[in-house]
């Protein structure tokens, strides 16, 4: 809770003047009415607006991953959750974990429970981590809980790591090319349009260097407008994606897209079958778990699909057929949860399913790399064969004709 500092009178006409912890302005208002006291002046300190301002920010998941590590080995241990929170909050070293830890620290310190806590900084603990931390405190295994969603979210940022490290050449690469031939539109071509003058107005200049010129004098004479026309576009389809029908739309196109469909796709159902195997094997409720485990696919249209399925479960049906008749599952996988549920070990198959999942996954990812590389180099290539032949075959044809 926030810092307040007051000055106010007593009904002797003495000035006095303190420090409250209040929730708000208006309770601090309360508290000095219950003292006889009339306030002057209250505002909030200025730590506890830096520290309010700490408490927007996010939190990176790394660092989140080493919280929940010593937590989970303090209370394995048997410290006292408040005192190890308080000891993590001290040592604690990023600004904004810091603050939200203190914060968790005095709420639990006042009673309430640590789920709840969490979940009033949705900057730093996601929905499905506070709904595991629940399901970890009602079920009394909050220390296995907590090393999980450690290791869960090292995992997921290993493999995040991976994908973004692969992509960083080509992207790199990208950015260069469209550099270069930003450069030669602007700059190089332009300088030849005075010598093919005469052959435009005979009509003899060929179509790729009169389509040439026209793309220089474009990006010459328009770029300003290109580039708004280009923002508003992207704002556009920004604004369009977060609304409802966007993201459901966006979704399944990326579960469809050539060559993304796949890892899409398998990346998903990897969260998905991660999440649910990792509560099932807490001891969280089949149907719980399914609620919480259905968000970790990051995609409406798998979200939806497995939201079905448990509606199936919640009459007494198994799991893996309404997976199965929604399509969205490949049957190898359908097939192996229809197995783990005969044997009664459905915990343990999904994790199985997530940990292969993962593997190819990043294979695919590997390869999808390796052979972006050259497409791009080839693109390049190609755009600057372009403007090469469109620049020379004017001079070739005038040569020929001579």
């Amino acid at each position: 809770m926030p810092d307040f500092q007051y000055i106010a009178r007593e009904f002797s006409g003495k000035q006095v003047s303190g420090t409250l912890t209040a929730n708000s302005e208006k309770e601090v208002l309360s508290s000095l009415a219950a003292k006889n006291l009339f306030p002057i002046q209250v505002s909030q300190t200025a730590s506890s607006k830096a520290s309010e301002k700490q408490l927007g920010k996010r939190v990176p998941p790394r660092v989140l991953a080493v919280f929940y590590s010593q937590l989970a080995d303090l209370l394995r241990s048997g410290v006292p959750l408040l005192r190890s929170l308080e000891l993590l909050s001290r040592q604690s070293t990023h600004p904004a974990l810091k603050v939200v830890l203190q914060d968790v620290r005095d709420q639990v310190a006042d009673g309430s429970r640590l789920y709840d806590t969490m979940r009033q900084h949705p900057k730093a603990f996601t929905e499905l981590m506070t709904s595991m931390v629940r399901a970890g405190e009602e079920g009394g295994f909050l220390e296995d809980v907590l090393k999980r969603i450690a290791d869960f979210t090292e995992h997921q940022e290993e493999l995040k790591g991976r994908v973004v490290g692969a992509m960083v050449y080509p992207i790199f690469l990208l950015s260069v090319g469209g550099l270069i031939v930003v450069a030669l539109m602007v700059w190089f071509v332009p300088n030849f349009e005075p010598i093919f003058d005469n052959m435009k107005q005979r009509g003899e200049l060929p179509w790729t260097t009169t389509l040439l010129l026209a793309l220089s004098a474009l990006a010459q004479n328009y770029w300003l407008m290109t580039l708004l026309a280009t923002a508003a576009l992207l704002y556009g389809f920004n604004h369009w994606s977060q609304t409802a029908d966007g993201r459901l739309k966006l979704d399944a196109f990326r579960l469809k897209a050539f060559g993304l469909g796949p890892i899409t796709r398998n990346l998903a159902i990897a969260r998905f079958c991660r999440v649910l195997g990792t509560l099932l094997r807490n001891g969280v409720p089949v149907l719980n778990s399914l609620k919480i485990a259905k968000d970790a696919t990051g995609n409406q249209v798998l979200s939806a699909s497995i939201g079905q399925a448990a509606e199936h479960v919640s009459t007494g049906r198994s799991l893996a057929r309404p997976l199965g008749a929604s399509g969205q599952f490949p049957e190898e996988i359908v097939e192996m949860i229809a197995v783990g549920e005969e044997a009664n070990n459905l915990e343990n198959v999904l994790i199985d399913i997530s940990e292969n999942l993962e593997k190819r996954t990043g294979r695919q990812v590997e390869m999808a790399v390796r052979l972006l590389e050259p497409v791009l180099l080839l693109m390049l290539a190609s755009v600057v064969l372009f403007v090469v032949v469109a620049l020379l075959l004017p001079i070739l044809n005038s040569s020929g004709a001579a």
